[in-house]
């Protein structure tokens, strides 16, 4: 099955109604869930990667997942910052044995070999990273990674990503998914000076499971969203901004330390605005909030961190 859109949203609404109306009904180790297999979804516009729907406005756990993978880590406590829930996936209560970051970003991370093989040839069909092997399945765990490749191709001049998943949580994982590999094409492609092409998904086993139908049904009832696209990044290699923002979250989340206007660029000074929100809202300080939300630039960005506040008020996080 091919499924395509502009959007995310565009791609949640088609694969949800496709799910629900010819998805077969399979119990796997996590719960009953209906379930396409073999689908192939295309993002025509990676910047589309934001949701702009009351339900799946995910905007601040999704930047916390992908600050995870870019810092390199499989720490628990960090990823738990923003998804509460992540305790459930680690074997030892300290660590997530599926995590990408390492494998990204670590020691032995993929991602810089898979840039110098772009460097060196453009035109490669090598530049793939590899998050799940044979050693996760060789023992029981409660996460292993549901991502098993990522394959970077530039052809035309343009750098498109294309990721292989052997499963997927459509409702909760995909937006996630999108949003951080769509955000490491674009790192990727400024890194190399080239502008992004496409971005192709393709899943094994395209799921919902049954104890998120409710939601499900609110999202389908909130109907067709206008068309937002996130702002490109600035020209050239981000790899010190990406740092600073690395720098800034964890100190915001140690510290409390709130210091956005460490990021010269709008661009940056946005995403660490919406760290500090985050932060804020967690802290429940929401007085501060009306006031930090309006020093966002990017209006589609603000209006996010505007639903989080109204969202949050007298509720927690």
């Amino acid at each position: 099955m091919f499924i395509k859109g502009d959007t995310v949203d565009d791609l949640l609404k088609k694969v949800f109604k496709e799910i629900l109306d010819n998805g077969t009904e399979v119990e796997p180790t996590k719960g009953k869930t209906k379930e396409l297999s073999g689908v192939l979804l295309k993002l025509t516009n990676p910047l589309g990667r934001l949701s702009r729907t009351e339900g799946k406005g995910t905007i601040f756990s999704c930047l916390g997942e992908l600050l995870w993978y870019l810092s390199g880590s499989n720490q628990l406590d960090q990823i738990q910052y923003y998804i509460q829930h992540y305790h459930q996936y680690s074997d030892d209560g300290k660590t997530i044995f599926g995590a990408y970051g390492p494998k990204l970003f670590g020691a032995d991370g993929q991602i810089p070999s898979v840039i110098r093989a772009l460097q060196e040839r453009g035109s490669t069909r090598k530049a793939v990273v590899q998050l799940f092997s044979s050693s996760d399945i060789k023992a029981p765990h409660k996460d292993i990674p549901c991502t098993c490749t990522l394959q970077f191709l530039v052809r035309e001049g343009k750098l498109s990503l294309y990721t292989a998943m052997r499963s997927n949580d459509a409702f909760k994982g995909l937006p996630h998914d999108i949003f951080a590999f769509t955000m490491l094409q674009e790192l990727t492609a400024r890194k190399l000076g080239i502008p992004m092409g496409e971005y192709g998904h393709y899943v094994t086993s395209l799921h919902i499971y049954m104890d998120d139908l409710d939601k499900i049904g609110g999202f389908q009832n909130e109907g067709w969203q206008e068309k937002v696209y996130m702002p490109s990044m600035p020209d050239g290699d981000q790899t010190n901004n990406v740092l600073r923002l690395l720098k800034h979250e964890r100190e915001l989340r140690l510290l409390n330390k709130r210091v956005s206007n460490v990021h010269v660029d709008v661009y940056w000074r946005d995403l660490s605005i919406l760290l500090e929100v985050f932060n804020i809202v967690k802290s429940k300080d929401f007085a501060r909030l009306n006031q930090i939300e309006q020093s966002i630039n990017d209006i589609e960005l603000r209006n996010l961190a505007a639903r989080k506040l109204k969202l949050s008020q007298g509720n927690g996080v």
